[in-house]
């Protein structure tokens, strides 16, 4: 069994990289923000409660972060292991999963904050389905339209220069510390997130020395 933590700033690839990770060694891929946006586009009393944070470009407290994974992983369907994405952001939140959890690695994602502003301006979010774009490597078929069920596309509420910018000095306030823990307990693989995706993924199994992707198809 894998139990990887993947950490890295908004923009930085943790998405992308976790699913090709997950996929390829049948782990659970576990996202906190992919939890957040389904109840946000569920409307459900949760999803409220999200959408009114992340508009004002803060990030979800302590308390209902450590509870969305606690009931995810208590659902106990990863039997090959899981990699977790989006979690956690601060001390607090480390401490708590190092003391629930034996993990195996701590992949750190690393990106400058000149390139997460370029990424996260190129971001669009799909209005009916909720698919994700960039228009930097994923861009649509049709300009502003989503190639799944044709929704509009729309930049996400919380893209905006001054949410961006709070976002990075919160993270920077407080994610930095979380990998100084990590590394006195665990095994922290640090990558060049710059690099392109296969690249990416490359360098990180390297680095916990887990077996090179297998060929497409």
């Amino acid at each position: 069994m894998r139990k990887y933590v993947i950490v890295g700033v908004q923009g930085s690839g943790k998405g992308t990289q976790s699913l090709l990770l997950a996929r390829d060694l049948d782990l659970v891929h576990i996202s906190v923000g992919d939890i957040f946006r389904w109840h946000v586009q569920h409307h459900t009393k949760l999803g409220a409660q999200v959408r009114r944070i992340m508009a004002a470009g803060e990030l979800v407290g302590d308390d209902l972060v450590e509870g969305v994974v606690r009931d995810r992983l208590e659902q106990h369907d990863w039997n090959y292991g899981f990699v977790v994405e989006g979690f956690p952001r601060n001390r607090r939140q480390a401490e708590f999963f190092l003391e629930s959890y034996d993990i195996d690695g701590v992949i750190h994602l690393d990106l400058p904050d000149d390139e997460v502003r370029r990424r996260v301006q190129a971001r669009r979010l799909c209005a009916r389905c909720g698919m994700d774009y960039n228009l930097i490597a994923h861009r649509p078929e049709v300009e502003g339209r989503c190639d799944v069920c044709g929704g509009e596309l729309l930049t996400r509420e919380d893209d905006n220069d001054a949410a961006l910018a709070e976002r990075l000095r919160t993270y920077h306030e407080k994610t930095d510390p979380v990998l100084d823990l990590f590394r006195q307990k665990e095994y922290v693989a640090t990558i060049d997130a710059r690099a392109p995706i296969e690249a990416v993924q490359r360098d990180l199994r390297g680095k916990l020395g887990l077996p090179a992707p297998r060929p497409a198809g």
